[in-house]
């Protein structure tokens, strides 16, 4: 059985009749997964969960669910949506779980937080909808509404402070993630992060790639995903503030 095999049938076992489909996005829908890449999963849900829910798909989740650079048995990043919460659509939309490696620590220990709303949702479910590959259930399209340009666009700017306050704690996937914000700002489509990266490398001053050629060969598999340290982070930092003021010189001008 595949890892996503076991993720189709840990989802129906538990919600059962509840479910309306399970989905795929990102780089798993294109078939264009890294060494770095999770297994990423959408699952829609014809009711809010309930906690016996949300406990039941993460303990089955701890199991199924990998560590980043193993292509054997990858991490899984798996959302959950209800669908009334999100058709018609709304914003920001409610979600009801995530599961990702980085919240292991806490999921281990019992820390399971109920449904909130969360703006990351809207290119997560713009991703779906354009992927439109579904493991379980029937064509995205008649499962999901789309998200308007103006909440995408602003779903995707509500991420970026919170980005620059922990960017020394993840700095190769922060870069990564706002040059696809710098992307779908400018072009209205969300890219591959590595796609994304070599769009902005033909756009920054030849002192400020750096950074983000090491984050790019990172996620390839080229170089380990270790952290920035002292003049490396530095200068991350200087790269990920260009973005930034190209991306709301962009946003000021739209």
């Amino acid at each position: 059985m595949t890892q996503l095999e076991a993720v189709d049938r840990l989802v129906r076992d538990v919600l059962g009749a509840g479910v309306v489909g399970i989905y795929l996005h990102g780089s798993t829908a294109r078939d264009a997964m890294r060494s770095h890449s999770d297994l990423d999963v959408l699952v829609v849900s014809g009711s809010p969960l309930a906690d016996r829910e949300r406990r039941a798909l993460v303990d089955g989740l701890l199991h199924i669910s990998g560590s980043w650079g193993d292509v054997e048995t990858r991490p899984i990043e798996l959302t959950v949506v209800a669908q009334p919460e999100v058709r018609p659509w709304r914003y920001p939309p409610r979600m009801e779980l995530q599961y990702g490696e980085w919240l292991r620590t806490e999921f281990e220990r019992g820390d399971i937080p109920g449904a909130s709303p969360n703006p990351d949702l809207a290119p997560l479910i713009t991703m779906a909808l354009q992927a439109n590959r579904p493991l379980f259930g029937p064509p995205a399209t008649e499962a999901l509404d789309e998200v308007p340009e103006a909440d995408l666009r602003r779903a995707i700017l509500d991420a970026i402070p919170g980005m620059l306050m922990d960017f020394p704690n993840d700095t190769t996937n922060y870069l990564l993630t706002l040059a696809r914000i710098w992307v779908t700002v400018a072009t209205g489509e969300i890219a591959s992060k590595d796609d994304a990266a070599s769009w902005v490398l033909e756009r920054l001053p030849a002192q400020l790639r750096p950074p983000l050629e090491r984050a790019r060969s990172a996620y390839r598999g080229d170089l380990p995903y270790d952290g920035y340290e002292g003049a490396a982070l530095d200068a991350a930092r200087g790269t990920a503030e260009t973005m930034v003021r190209e991306i709301d010189a962009l946003q000021q001008g739209a």
